[in-house]
């Protein structure tokens, strides 16, 4: 088990009807972000996964965020990774909310 944080730009991150999180933004999001670098994964891993390596140490953040169906999750995310997430969030011009729907403030 564990906790879920998501980016979105609908109401809900679970609503099904709403504006889309654009592969193509997520893309630009990832490379615009700051101090981090996306590691290329391996074959057959899902779709629109980043995995975030801080630039400095080159170490794996540990933490990967889907894009899937306009929208990305961050599973377990620590503390750097809310700010992160608070950061593209605002860079995508969406929101972040916990598993439950709650708010994040940016």
């Amino acid at each position: 088990m564990g906790y879920d944080l998501h980016i979105t730009r609908r109401e809900y991150w679970w609503d099904e009807a709403g504006e889309d999180i654009s592969s193509a933004e997520w893309g630009a999001a990832v490379v615009a972000e700051p101090g981090l670098v996306v590691v290329p994964l391996p074959v057959g891993s899902p779709e629109g996964v980043a995995e975030f390596v801080l630039r400095e140490s080159g170490k794996s953040s540990g933490h990967p965020l889907w894009w899937r169906a306009g929208r990305i999750k961050a599973k377990n995310p620590t503390d750097e990774m809310v700010t992160i997430t608070c950061r593209l969030a605002k860079t995508l011009n969406a929101r972040v909310q916990g598993e439950n729907g709650e708010p994040y403030d940016m």
